[in-house]
């Protein structure tokens, strides 16, 4: 029979339909072939991108030039412009204000061809160490009220170039989501001075049932109220509020539990397109008023990651509504995953 599953993070409901399970061979995937075209992010094509913002090099080379194992650049194209001030005003009962922001492009790799999970554990962790300082610096400008840090893998997943990078961008606004599961936290906070994710990742550990990779660091799980198919989350299990704070030994923890996680679904899912989204919290340094509505923040919340593969489509009830309708119960995906060779 159906089930109504309540997720007390993003106080939404989700329907598993149970009825009708999905089991990964009965998902098509269609895998999109790397286009053999120009790529402004491959060596020898430094200058057809804008100048870069930082890089890490192995060996001594100049800037913009070859040499780079991990590069950050500004977006061609970006969405929110660092130039200007945000001249808040009204439009009657609506609010505007100007697209002030950051838009960065991480290139994780010189290799057009290498997907993120066959990385060495050590060249993803720079990856890795590359978002937390890039978000540290931005993190100084007051403007920025919030940074979101993802990755788009596959066409349908948004991804219009196949080269392995990922994006960042800065905004003075906290995103929607972010905002729900702040005040969920702060809610719960405030009725049992514990952190909520904290609690839920003690349940998740206990039961069990919807664990795919537990290396003692970090835990990739699917959650209770799942909203897609083989939709994963990877937490640190230890308290931490910033993804900012992530030690060194921390990325290289977080890089290994990752590609055995990203193995996992390319293996049960021929490799499938997917978002990749780091959820942080927000920047304590803006100078919004937002802010000191969350006085318990570093103990409140707790960040994470989201792997959303896109093997589903959403449809008038889903865009509606506002409810998911996952076809594969949580313990069906992490029981599979947990049984693929890695």
């Amino acid at each position: 029979m159906p089930e109504l599953r309540h997720d007390p993070i993003q106080r939404q409901w989700v329907i598993i339909a149970s009825e009708r399970a999905r089991r990964p061979s009965e998902f098509e995937v269609t895998v999109t072939q790397q286009s053999a075209e120009f790529c402004p992010f491959c060596p020898c094509n430094e200058d057809k991108t804008p100048p870069e913002i930082m890089a890490v090099r192995d060996g001594f080379s100049a800037p913009n030039s070859p040499g780079w194992s991990v590069r950050v650049v500004a977006n061609k194209y970006p969405a929110l412009r660092i130039e200007g001030d945000l001249d808040r005003a009204a439009e009657g009962l609506y609010d505007r204000m100007n697209g002030v922001g950051a838009h960065e492009i991480v290139i994780e790799t010189p290799d057009h061809t290498r997907h993120i999970a066959d990385q060495p554990q050590s060249h993803l962790a720079k990856v890795l160490r590359t978002y937390r300082d890039r978000l540290l610096d931005l993190q100084r400008d007051t403007r920025f009220l919030y940074v979101a840090i993802f990755r788009n893998y596959g066409e349908s997943a948004g991804a219009t170039l196949s080269h392995p990078h990922s994006q960042l961008i800065a905004m003075p606004i906290v995103p929607r989501v972010i905002e729900i599961e702040l005040r969920s936290a702060r809610d719960h906070y405030y009725q049992r001075e514990r952190c909520l994710f904290c609690d839920l990742l003690r349940q998740e550990r206990d039961a069990g049932s919807r664990i795919v990779v537990d290396n003692g660091d970090y835990i990739a799980y699917a959650p209770y109220a799942a909203r897609s198919p083989f939709e994963l989350i990877l937490a640190p299990t230890r308290h931490q509020h910033d993804f900012a704070h992530i030690t060194d030994d921390g990325t290289e923890k977080l890089a290994a539990i990752l590609i055995e996680t990203l193995h996992r679904l390319r293996s049960a899912l021929n490799d499938p397109p997917f978002n990749f989204v780091i959820h942080s919290a927000p920047n304590i340094r803006s100078r919004s008023v937002w802010m000191q509505d969350f006085p318990y923040l570093a103990d409140g919340y707790h960040w994470h990651i989201e792997i959303i593969p896109r093997l589903t489509k959403s449809a008038g009830f889903e865009w509606g509504t506002g409810f998911h309708i996952n076809p594969t119960p949580p313990e069906l995906a992490a029981d599979y995953l947990r049984r693929v060779k890695y």
